[in-house]
Order: structure tokens, then sequence, then C-alpha cells
């Protein structure tokens, strides 16, 4: 399966949450998480925390134009 252009959600263990787009090369990579900060995320984890770290990532919203990502994101 295939995603187009996205918007998603990340949440973290503690609850945070970050919202993300994907409009880059052909659409959404499941590889891609975003490009938050980790000096700032891991200030919310010790380093226990972060040796065993689930995140739930789901998409909001998909398309097959960016600028449409780009008008919702």
């Amino acid at each position: 399966m295939h995603f187009e252009y996205v918007i998603y959600k990340i949440t973290f263990p503690n609850g945070k949450i970050y919202i993300g787009k994907d409009i880059g090369g052909k659409g959404h990579s499941i590889r891609y998480f975003g490009s938050w900060d980790n000096n700032i995320v891991s200030k919310d984890f010790s380093k226990e925390d972060l040796m065993n770290f689930t995140l739930t990532k789901e998409i909001l919203f998909e398309s097959l134009d960016k600028t449409e990502i780009d008008t919702h994101g």
C-alpha cells in the first residue's frame, strides 16, 4: 500500500503529540517520522525510557495534490 502526500500525527509514549506533513518525493514514506527537535523531545525521557521507545503514527489526511496538504497543514 502506498500513501500519497499526507498530514500525520505522531504520539509519543508520554502522550505528547507531533503533527507533521510529508510532501516530499513521490509521496509519503513509511520511514519518515518528521523533523522535530531531538534535544527538546529527549528531555522528556530518561535514558532507560529511550531504550524501549514506541511511537504511534496515524495518517490524518491524504491527497494526491501537495498544495492541498499545504492548505490543510
